[in-house]
């Protein structure tokens, strides 16, 4: 049966060849058949959030995550953002805690990104989905390929925009990246176990700012 691909027009035409490919009609099917026999985060409907609330032509900025929140209410489909009345999980605090540093802007009450996301900054996890207090199930069944592809894809058919990645996983991808018309920021983990080791200091919102200006597109108010 597979999932049901409800996706923002953009993204449906660019990915369209995508969904027809093996390896997704494979993914989908182990997507669909894991929310019908447990608990799955984030609800189905949320999936795409990220795609959702940042058509691919408006995309300014690329964080990458790796996977979704796995405790309930937290996962909606962007990457280290959680629902408004959930505790802010410690990586977002921490995210929050160099916004400051860098930009000194306080601290949001609540953890949702979706203000980022409706200004051009896509909040990609590399994995899409993940079972009830099972972190890293969902890994290694698909959404990888998916997720790579997106990312070549933008780096591909945009220019200029710039992309996050957080800790060693998601500075793998750097090799899907051209870097000669984007700008890749790099640093260390904002988990609390890798956070001192250079996150704090990297003035990532800063530097994006002063690419995107750089570049004659409006800067994100983060």
């Amino acid at each position: 049966m597979g999932i049901l691909v409800k996706i923002e027009n953009s993204w449906k035409k660019i990915l369209q060849e995508e969904f027809e490919k093996d390896y997704f009609k494979s993914l989908s099917n182990f997507v669909s058949e894991e929310y019908s026999k447990h608990t799955i985060y984030p609800p189905a409907a949320s999936i795409f959030n990220a795609f959702n609330l940042c058509p691919f032509h408006s995309i300014k900025v690329l964080i990458l995550g790796q996977d979704p929140y796995h405790q309930p209410n937290q996962a909606h489909g962007l990457c280290f953002s959680v629902n408004e009345e959930m505790p802010i999980p410690a990586s977002l605090k921490n995210i929050f805690k160099e916004l400051n540093a860098d930009l000194a802007i306080v601290s949001p009450s609540n953890g949702n990104l979706e203000r980022w996301a409706k200004q051009g900054v896509f909040l990609l996890n590399a994995t899409l989905t993940v079972r009830d207090n099972e972190a890293g199930s969902h890994q290694n069944k698909g959404w990888e390929i998916f997720t790579d592809a997106i990312i070549k894809t933008l780096a591909a058919e945009r220019e200029n925009i710039v992309f996050i990645l957080w800790g060693a996983y998601a500075q793998k991808k750097e090799c899907l990246i051209d870097t000669s018309k984007h700008l890749v920021l790099k640093s260390p983990h904002p988990s609390p176990l890798s956070s001192y080791r250079g996150f704090f200091g990297n003035k990532h919102f800063s530097k994006a700012n002063e690419y995107l200006i750089r570049t004659k597109q409006v800067p994100i108010n983060w």
